[in-house]
């Protein structure tokens, strides 16, 4: 007899698999990154109303409470949620991502155990890996997330013999693991859930930063692997090629990442960047060298007599909340005829993409916003942890003004010479202030 119901689930499945990945691919040019959005949304949804023709369902309730208490924390905390705290927020998502997997992992194991049904090595090893690597992109996105908050410090958290603390509980891990798979027992799939909980922190925790876009990166393929891994425990195809889509575009980004760095992964995780002493730095950078500072109205008339501005947006314009102010102020230079483009590092901010996010938010159009097609390493000094990375010529303007609240080190925890550039001018304070005073001196210029 024909199952048509069983026949309906899989066409929805090949159906919606199609739409993500035509969605992810649409998400690779801002042009096409909203439609993108909504491509992959219509296939989620597909997604789910097949799932819910499954026959194992036992309580739609429970299915139906839990989706209105998500849908409504998601609502609320997309609608509310500053475009400078995404990072965060996508950190949190991502952890309650990896924490859904290993608990699903582990609920089924119990289930399994419970009706006394055998668990073959295949399906045992699934369980451990979902539940191992679904803990660790939990709690390393909850560190992540602290760091990006500045609940936790910023800088590297280090202590003596941190990385043999590190392999001994990745070594309890597996073993705990392979107890798992040969032996089987709740107690020690309890004991591998809290090993992975404890490996998560203390994997993001000695990591700057600066670098919190890769490790997020990484942990978004982590959870996505844990997906995957979920979908063979549950039987469930769509499961498998949605972890599996985001775990092979949260692998390819990581690499991009580190190529647009000049690091390789293993730096990134393993070279606690910005973990030197920012007072010596500072000091040892700063020796021979001075800044030069400039005004609100100076920069203005700088500006109204320009032929061609380029914009480099920070971080710090990000958080205050300035790049409606910087459009406005473009605007007015384009009305004196003055060429307008803005120029945003691969790693810019704290998130991939999340610069371009905050200009698009500001109705920039998009053509203004120049490809890094052409990059040079950072030159001057060997020992930086940056030398080699590709950087914007910014050197190259015949006039810089730097646009900061003081000469601190930043995100990064590193100095920049440029700062020192015999042709910067520094304007301090916050950034949405400076940009509003040079609006109106330009005004009057």
């Amino acid at each position: 007899m024909l199952d048509v119901r069983g026949s309906a689930i899989a066409v929805s499945y090949i159906i919606a698999a199609v739409l993500f990945i035509f969605g992810l691919k649409q998400l690779s040019s801002p042009s096409t990154a909203r439609a993108g959005n909504r491509t992959a949304a219509i296939g989620m949804t597909i997604a789910l109303a097949a799932t819910l023709l499954d026959r194992q369902i036992i309580s739609f309730w429970t299915i139906a409470i839990g989706t209105l208490i998500g849908a409504a924390m998601g609502i609320y905390f997309g609608r509310t949620v500053q475009m400078t705290a995404m990072p965060q927020m996508v950190a949190l998502f991502n952890g309650m991502g990896g924490a859904t997997a290993a608990l699903v992992s582990v609920a089924e194991f119990l289930r399994l155990t419970r009706v006394g049904d055998s668990i073959g090595v295949g399906e045992a090893t699934s369980i451990v890996l979902g539940t191992a690597i679904g803990a660790i992109s939990f709690t390393g996105s909850i560190i992540a997330f602290g760091k990006l908050q500045e609940i936790l410090p910023g800088k590297p958290l280090q202590f003596p013999l941190q990385r043999v603390v590190n392999g001994l509980i990745l070594i309890g891990v597996i073993v705990l693991g392979a107890m798992v798979v040969m032996s089987g027992g709740t107690a020690i799939l309890w004991a591998l859930f809290a090993a992975a909980l404890l490996l998560g922190a203390m994997f993001v925790l000695p990591i700057g930063g600066g670098d919190m876009p890769v490790v997020i990166s990484i942990l978004n393929s982590l959870t996505g692997l844990a997906a995957a891994l979920t979908g063979f425990v549950l039987h469930n195809q769509m499961l498998v090629v949605a972890g599996v889509l985001v775990g092979a575009s949260g692998t390819l980004l990581t690499l991009l990442m580190s190529t647009a760095m000049n690091r390789s992964v293993a730096n990134v995780l393993f070279g606690a960047f910005g973990a030197t002493n920012s007072d010596a730095a500072s000091s040892a950078s700063a020796v021979g060298h001075t800044v030069r500072q400039t005004t609100p109205e100076d920069t203005a008339i700088a500006l109204a007599y320009a032929r061609s501005v380029v914009i480099v947006p920070g971080y710090g314009l990000a958080v205050a909340e300035a790049q409606h102010t910087v459009r406005e102020l473009a605007t007015d230079l384009e009305g004196r005829g003055v060429d307008v483009k803005y120029a945003i590092h691969p790693v810019a901010g704290r998130m991939p993409g999340h610069m371009n996010v905050l200009l698009a938010e500001a109705n920039v159009p998009y053509d203004q916003l120049l490809e890094m097609d052409q990059v040079n390493a950072a030159r001057d000094d060997p020992s930086s942890p940056i030398y080699g990375m590709p950087i914007l010529d910014v050197d190259r303007a015949r006039n810089i003004i730097v646009l900061k609240r003081s000469m601190g080190h930043g995100f990064a925890g590193i100095d920049n010479a440029l700062f020192y550039h015999e042709k910067t001018r520094m304007l301090f304070g916050d950034a949405r202030q400076s940009l509003t005073q040079i609006g109106q001196a330009l005004k009057s210029a």
